[in-house]
């Protein structure tokens, strides 16, 4: 069954990265981008994640992906079509005085209060090479990951996240500068205490409604065993939110010499970690072989998105980043069978046109060359 699907009818860029202007005009088919290395393919996606709330796809600051030279500023525009009809999206860099700058955002041409407008008509999943190493590296890149795929069940919860790391932050200075005042740093751990909480919260809950996606598997990609585990999570597995809350507040008083020295705060959701196993096997992801630790981590978004179009009705975007190159056959046709299925505008880089033939023309091709994307055969 093939749902009914978010995709961009036109793309345009203006000023970003390599691209000085370019439009794009398409149709609902997934988006084949092929081309050498360096040839721009992949600031084609990340242009139309910034379509999408936060830093898109490669976590980069406004003034990082402006075109070097000339006017200051940056824009993508698109048209996106979806079941309730078309919507012109834009977003931008701005440049404000005194060397600031802000992100713009414009819904049918009328300016946007901030860029979680963009969460009303747009969502999106991603996949990208630096994300390999998600299950070998550090817990921050995974609860980065895991946040992530919280955005797109629930916009929401990045406001929740912002307001308790600014006041992780906020207490961390007063507690290095030696400010030991009750009163200031009670109201900030009641602050982190009850958003802290709603993070991890909203954590497990995505987590709980991922893991039986994940569990099922998809063709010759394993199922996956999806975890949250911090102190936070604990509490709440132990009793209520409110509960959880008060015993967060204890934990930060009772530590507040201790966190003077060490920086930041000794529990909390910005301690907490995903943890990921190979149903199958019943071994951790970070055992697993490279081959193998990408299939999972391809599971998870494939995963989300099959979610995700389950509970909207609507397939999401969906990105993919040289992920064909690493899948042997069989899993590539599982790919690219899934993402028919689902009916879901993936875009999809590679350097090797071949890997996408199993597509036919089921999907639009574009050969990324010279800061220009032309299509291809």
């Amino acid at each position: 069954m093939t749902f009914p699907s978010l995709s961009l009818s036109r793309l345009t860029l203006t000023r970003f990265r390599s691209y000085t202007h370019a439009r794009l005009d398409l149709d609902r088919r997934p988006v084949v981008l092929t081309g050498g290395n360096g040839a721009g393919k992949t600031n084609l996606l990340e242009a139309v994640s910034f379509l999408s709330p936060g830093r898109g796809l490669r976590g980069a600051k406004l003034a990082e992906v402006e075109q070097i030279g000339g006017t200051p500023g940056w824009a993508v525009a698109a048209v996106l079509q979806s079941p309730l009809g078309a919507v012109d999206i834009g977003t931008g860099r701005e440049c404000l005085d005194n060397d600031r700058d802000r992100r713009a955002v414009h819904i049918d041409g009328h300016p946007a209060k901030s860029q979680t407008a963009l969460a009303d008509h747009v969502t999106m999943v991603w996949l990208t090479p630096v994300m390999d190493r998600l299950f070998q590296d550090g817990a921050a890149g995974r609860r980065r990951f895991l946040d992530r795929l919280v955005f797109s069940f629930d916009p929401a919860h990045a406001g929740r996240l912002s307001r308790y790391e600014h006041s992780l932050r906020e207490r961390a200075r007063l507690l290095r500068d030696g400010r030991f005042d009750d009163g200031w740093l009670s109201s900030l751990e009641d602050q982190m205490a009850t958003s802290g909480v709603a993070v991890a919260a909203a954590r497990l809950e995505v987590v709980r409604r991922l893991r039986a996606a994940c569990g099922r598997g998809i063709g010759p990609f394993p199922g996956v065993d999806l975890s949250v585990t911090g102190t936070v999570e604990g509490w709440l597995a132990a009793g209520p939110a409110l509960a959880a809350e008060d015993a967060f507040r204890q934990s930060l008083r009772e530590s507040r010499r201790v966190d003077a020295v060490s920086g930041g705060a000794a529990a909390g959701p910005h301690k907490s970690d995903l943890d990921a196993r190979h149903q199958a096997k019943d071994m951790p992801a970070a055992l697993c072989s490279t081959g193998e630790q990408k299939a999972l981590l391809l599971a998870i978004v494939l995963a989300n998105a099959r979610l995700l179009t389950a509970e909207t009705g609507t397939a999401p975007l969906v990105l993919l980043d040289e992920v064909a190159a690493h899948l042997d056959e069989e899993r590539r046709d599982a790919l690219f069978a899934e993402i028919l299925a689902l009916g879901a505008q993936a875009w999809m880089t590679g350097t090797d046109a071949a890997m996408f033939a199993p597509l036919g023309g089921a999907a639009q091709r574009l050969r990324i060359e010279n800061g220009a994307a032309v299509p291809d055969g």
